[in-house]
């Protein structure tokens, strides 16, 4: 089953834990050499490399508690 808008694929890790991120990928996104990447982990869920240009809502989830009403 696709779903548009959403891509999957592989990368191996080196041994200085350094992956290479696809030809597609960095095309489609438009990650170019030197740029920093945002580099988000969860234990339970895994790791995610979000667009840089979403720092902003991301650091407002991260910084919010949830407990406030």
């Amino acid at each position: 089953m696709a779903h548009e808008g959403k891509f999957a694929w592989t990368v191996t890790v080196g041994e200085k834990g350094q992956i290479v991120i696809p030809k597609q990928a960095r095309e489609l996104f438009n990650i170019k050499p030197g740029d920093n990447l945002l580099i988000l982990g969860d234990i339970n869920k895994g790791l995610a490399i979000p667009p840089k240009s979403s720092l902003d809502a991301i650091s407002k989830m991260i910084f919010e508690t949830g407990d406030e009403k």
